[in-house]
């Protein structure tokens, strides 16, 4: 039983890796628009925006890289204060009523609306991270690979469910305008 929660603990802190990989490169590449997407959440002061815009990126590509590396436990804590970081951004502006702002997810190509789906996937990442932090058994090569490929199918189940929620949710914000 231990073995296996250790499996798939290491298998989510790899998956939940390559998501903030992912997304960190992808800010990177898209830093000029950053800023916006971080402004328009409207829970930072202005001059706290830039300085949030060049570290988020980093903080994601960091974190993600040590979680894949299976570097446990401050990458862990450090993931899932992010995450819920994100997920209670999101909830004070649904709140707000502004559930139309960009997610700023790293789908640049796609975008993205905040609502309870998204609140609620990345408070999911969280508990599936969670795990990590318990004593584990160690591992063999065969038990790493295992959790390696669970991870990348976490990372692409993840993938294919964020384009689904922005395409399910893009036509309604095309007729909110």
């Amino acid at each position: 039983m231990a073995l296996g929660l250790a499996i798939a603990a290491l298998a989510a802190a790899i998956g939940i890796g390559l998501i903030l990989l992912q997304a960190g490169i992808s800010k990177l590449r898209h830093r000029t628009l950053l800023p916006g997407v971080i402004a328009n959440y409207r829970l930072l002061p202005p001059t706290l925006v830039a300085p949030a815009a060049i570290l988020l990126p980093l903080a994601e590509i960091v974190i993600g890289a040590t979680l894949i590396a299976g570097l446990a436990p401050v990458p862990v804590l450090l993931a899932m204060l992010l995450l819920a970081t994100f997920a209670g951004a999101m909830a004070i502006n649904i709140r707000r009523g502004r559930s139309h702002i960009d997610c700023g997810c790293g789908r640049s190509q796609l975008r993205h609306p905040i609502g309870w789906p998204l609140v609620v996937r990345n408070l999911l990442l969280v508990a599936l991270v969670a795990p990590r932090l318990l004593p584990a058994p160690p591992l063999s090569s065969l038990d790493i690979a295992t959790a390696a490929a669970g991870g990348v199918a976490l990372f692409l189940a993840y993938h294919l469910l964020g384009a689904l929620l922005a395409l399910i949710a893009a036509p309604a914000a095309a007729y909110r305008r």
